[in-house]
Formats: C-alpha cells, sequence, structure tokens
C-alpha cells in the first residue's frame, strides 16, 4: 500500500515523470533557496529528495520577492535525451490592505526553462520562455514538436484574472516560442483555472488544470481534443479530482495534478492536498503531495478507481523522521534550505568553526533580502527539535535562536539578546497574524554566558519553547503555550500569497550590520507521537555536552 501524502510537508504543485524504471517528483519551493526540490522513487512508494536543481545566481535570485511569490509551480519532462525544467518566478503579487485593493491585479510572472543530461545536473542557465502567466508546462509531442501551456494572467479591471490557458510552440535551436499563442480552454464556472498539463493518448489530446483556487474549493478537470489546438471538450464529470464536497475527507484541498504511466500501463496521479488540524481547520504543513491510482473508461475518459473523485488515504502514518545534523560535512544536508538569497557565503559558512554551522548576522527576520535563517521542513502534527548555540550578542540588536518560521508575518523565534538593563538574556518574540499587536514578546529571562541549548516541541497547534546552560541537568521552560496553527495558509488576512509551510530552523540577525556571528554545534528533528506529550522527550545530558548520542524518549 501507498500512504498518502508521499511527500510530506511544504511539497506543493507536483510535477511527475517516468524515465525508465526511475519516477521524479519536482515541487514548489517559492522564495525558498535553492530553487525546486525534486524527489525520486522507483516503487511510487518510498521517495528521496535528490536535487535542487536551481542553485546558482545565474539561475534564480529571489532577493525582494515578497512571502509566497519566487518559484512556482515546475515542471519536469524529459524528451529522450534529457531532462526539461519550467518554473515560474513571481516578482509580484500585488497585495490587499485593510483600505481596500492596491495594485492588487497587478503581478509579475517569469517563466523560464533549465535543461539538464541528469537529475543531479549540471543544469544549464536559464531561457527566458514568457511573462504572460504563471504555472508553464512543457509537452513534447510524438512528432518531436514541443508546446508550451500556461495560464493566461489579465489584469484588466472587470476581467477574469484568470484568462484561461494559452499554448505556443517552443523551438530548441532557436532556445525560443514561436508563432502565436492561442487561447485552447477558458475553464469552467468554477473558475480560477490554472496549472495545465497536456498529455497524448490514441487519437486525443487531454489537458488536465486545477481549478477553483489551492484551497478548500480546489479541484483537477480535465478535457480533450483531436488536435493539440482545440476544441477541447469537458469530461462528462467535468472535475476528476476533488474533496470540495466532503468535508470529512482526511486530504483536503485536492488539485494542481499530473499524470504518469507506469511499465505496465498503468496511469497514476500525483496531486497537492493538505490535512488540516481537526479542531482548527489549519493546515500546519502547508500542501503536500499525494498519489493515487486512476483508471481509462471505455469511453476514453480518466476517473479514480472507485469512480467518485476522492483523494485516497491507504494509511495515516508512514515512517518517521529522526534527524540529527552535526555539521562536520562540507556541505548542508539537503534537508535545509535558506531564504531568497543566491549567495550563501553572506549568511553562513561551515568552514569558519570547523564542525559548526556559523550564521552571520545580517537583516532583521522577516527580511525580503538578505536574512540569515537556515531551516527545514516540519514534516509531522508533533515533533521536537534542539540545537547547540554559541552566540554573545553585544546589544539588544543582535540576536539569535531557534525558530518556528511560515513567513515574516508568522514566526515563533525562541531567540538569545543583549540589553544595558539585563545583560545577555533569552525570550520568545512572535509575529501574529490574526492578532491585534502583530508582534508580541514574552519576558526577557537573564541567562549566563556561554553555550545554550533551545528545544521546541510542537503537538498539533500547541507550541512549547525551553532552554538550559551548559553544564544544567533540567530544562527551563518558557512558560506561555504558543499556537502553531498560525504556521499555515489559512492563518492570514485575506489577499495576501501564502502558498508556503511551516519550517523549523536557526537564525541570526545583526541590525548594526556588524555581523556578529552565532555558532550551532548540532541540529536535532525527531517526529514522534502525541502520546510523548510536550514534555515527554528528554535530551541526554551526553547531547548537550559532547554534541553526541541519539535523542531518546524519556
Amino acid at each position: 500500500m501507498i500512504r498518502n501524502p508521499i511527500l510530506p510537508g511544504f511539497n506543493p504543485d507536483p510535477s511527475i515523470v517516468r524515465v525508465g524504471e526511475d519516477y521524479y517528483v519536482a515541487t514548489s519551493t517559492f522564495e525558498w533557496f535553492p530553487g525546486v526540490q525534486i524527489h525520486h522513487s522507483r516503487d511510487l512508494e518510498n521517495w528521496r529528495l535528490v536535487a535542487r536543481p536551481l542553485d546558482r545566481a545565474s539561475q534564480l535570485d529571489l532577493r525582494g520577492d515578497p512571502d509566497g511569490c519566487g518559484v512556482w509551480a515546475p515542471c519536469l519532462s524529459h524528451d529522450g535525451q534529457r531532462f526539461h525544467l519550467v518554473y515560474t518566478d513571481v516578482k509580484r503579487y500585488g497585495r490587499t490592505t485593510t483600505a481596500g485593493a492596491s495594485g492588487a491585479s497587478l503581478r509579475d510572472f517569469h517563466n523560464y526553462l533549465v535543461t539538464a543530461e541528469t537529475i543531479d545536473g549540471p543544469w544549464s542557465d536559464p531561457v527566458h520562455l514568457n511573462s504572460s502567466g504563471f504555472d508553464p508546462s512543457l509537452f513534447h509531442d510524438a512528432d518531436g514538436r514541443k508546446w508550451l501551456v500556461n495560464m493566461l494572467w489579465d489584469h484588466r479591471p472587470g476581467r477574469n484574472r484568470f484568462g484561461g490557458i494559452v499554448l505556443q510552440e517552443y523551438d530548441p535551436r532557436a532556445r525560443r516560442l514561436i508563432g502565436e499563442r492561442r487561447l485552447i480552454f477558458k475553464g469552467t464556472p468554477l473558475g480560477l483555472t490554472e496549472a495545465p498539463h497536456l498529455y497524448r493518448r490514441g487519437d486525443h489530446y487531454y489537458l488536465l488544470t486545477a481549478e477553483g483556487g489551492t484551497g478548500w474549493n480546489h479541484a483537477v478537470t480535465m478535457a480533450r481534443a483531436r488536435s493539440i489546438e482545440g476544441p477541447y471538450e469537458l469530461h462528462p464529470d467535468v472535475h476528476i479530482l476533488s474533496a470540495r464536497d466532503r468535508p470529512d475527507a482526511p486530504l483536503q484541498r485536492a488539485g494542481h495534478a499530473d499524470l504518469v504511466e507506469t511499465p505496465a500501463g498503468e496511469t497514476w496521479m500525483v496531486y497537492l492536498c493538505g490535512r488540516p488540524l481537526s479542531n482548527r481547520g489549519r493546515c500546519v504543513m502547508g500542501r503536500e503531495t499525494a498519489i493515487q491510482k486512476m483508471c481509462w473508461g471505455a469511453d476514453g475518459w480518466l476517473r479514480t478507481e472507485a469512480g467518485d473523485g476522492l483523494p485516497v488515504v491507504e494509511a495515516e502514518r508512514g515512517p518517521s523522521i529522526d534527524q540529527r545534523e552535526d555539521f562536520d560535512a562540507p556541505g548542508l544536508a539537503i534537508d535545509f534550505q535558506w531564504l531568497r538569497t543566491p549567495e550563501p557565503e553572506a549568511i553562513f559558512s561551515l568552514s569558519a568553526r570547523p564542525g559548526h554551522l556559523r550564521l552571520y548576522g545580517r537583516e532583521s527576520i522577516g527580511s525580503l533580502f538578505t536574512q540569515a535563517l537556515v531551516a527545514r521542513r516540519q514534516q509531522a502534527f508533533c515533533y521536537s527539535a534542539a540545537c547547540a548555540m554559541d552566540f554573545d550578542p553585544a546589544h539588544y540588536q543582535q540576536a539569535a535562536g531557534l525558530v518556528c518560521y511560515y513567513n515574516a508575518a508568522k514566526f515563533h523565534y525562541l531567540h538569545v539578546s543583549h540589553d544595558e538593563a539585563l545583560g545577555r538574556h533569552i525570550r520568545v518574540m512572535s509575529a501574529l497574524p490574526d492578532a491585534p499587536q502583530a508582534d508580541a514578546f514574552t519576558a526577557p529571562v537573564a541567562i549566563p554566558p556561554g553555550r545554550i541549548e533551545l528545544r521546541c516541541e510542537v503537538d498539533y497547534e500547541r507550541l512549547r519553547f525551553a532552554f538550559r546552560a551548559e553544564g544544567q541537568a533540567c530544562w527551563t521552560w518558557i512558560p506561555e503555550i504558543f499556537d502553531a496553527s498560525i504556521l499555515s495558509d489559512e492563518a492570514s488576512a485575506p489577499g495576501l500569497p501564502n502558498f508556503t509551510g511551516a519550517f523549523v530552523g536557526l537564525a541570526c540577525q545583526d541590525m548594526a550590520g556588524t555581523a556578529r556571528p552565532a555558532d550551532f554545534d548540532w541540529f536535532a528533528y525527531r517526529e514522534r507521537d502525541y502520546a510523548a506529550g510536550p514534555t515527554g522527550l528528554d535530551w541526554p545530558a551526553a547531547l548537550s555536552r559532547l554534541g553526541a548520542g541519539p535523542m531518546l524518549r524519556a
């Protein structure tokens, strides 16, 4: 049995391709660098992160991209000789304010293509394709011609912003689009038509799109035509997968899909989904990737195996992750990412102090340009994370610590700083999207000089922090219980882009511009059962003193 989601945590907008016996799924990374996640599998069940192809400044520079923008909806394909990856870099989303719309219709979407002979690269510098909309997809036809489809953005007043799906031929020798673009599909009354993918089966071209928005109304729509340019007729059921009418379904927000065929001729669909907290309705792990088998009917149309168009979960729990990083390798483990900058040497080093991750204090937490924040995805409802840090701030503009982060408006940050009255101290800063006061701080607690260990425990919507100084056997708990559910797409004012997911990791700021560093000896992340409780996991003394040994349940 295949357990859904196959890619837990923030892994949205999946695109799947098979090359021989190997399957690859590419997912969006938005403002996180390097760009695009690619997972590999041989059996469609067990997946491993193997590549992030957009890893240098000539391919991608996200500095200045707003939260929720950056790399959207990559499409990964193979033409028999090389991999092709098309993607959008969103530079402006527009925004809605309390005073009303302010340029909300004006958006900048730039679509690019990179190629590689192998999945681990090297990947080429990008070719700019167009900027007419987002969610580009490249289709390789049997006659050797290549076609780009993307949704068309219409900013004019009184118009449907989602203007339909456009088609244009791509010339790989000239490395540009040729001919005129054609509007081939206007969508259905559900609206918000996006995420197009083209396929050929028998005498028909099949067009798969997402509709209804990426929230609770999300759906997968299918149409077909005998010519690639149309006209396209709708599927008899219109939407072939959705949970929009089933609030009891364990997987919600199902949509933005792609198809792959196995060597045995079976058809499988990957799609994004969300798992809401039962008592809050918020998807704290963002949009995840699921998969299920589909069936072609005698009428030549695709449907779910049960014929009900619903996403399925064979088993709700997969293997848990128990990760520890001692920062002894020359590069970061692939699970880690940072925000926006293609110049990682400006924000961290693994060689300045061997065996440590050194973060250089940069701009304020939440900066859209250069902030030193290195983190990994939250991939379970209940987890524990901890780190050991050396940091000696000189004043209140310098801070470093352990952060649970969604974006600039949504985070909880356990950090060490300094002020003239209390000296070195620790406290939690929270950015709250749904409270009258956007920034909240706990009372500062004085701490002695030297190494300090920081810890967080997340149980569904509950988050707690603790710390202990070097040589202390017991943890000191911050008394407040924090709302972890704000680290979700749903916890936000309407009209703002919220498409990512929760991360946990390490951060350092120096708003005086002197780059005061913080050194992290180790970082640990462990998923666990809810039964352990927020205080049920203890860290052996050896872990703090030596940076060695496993995390054990008390």
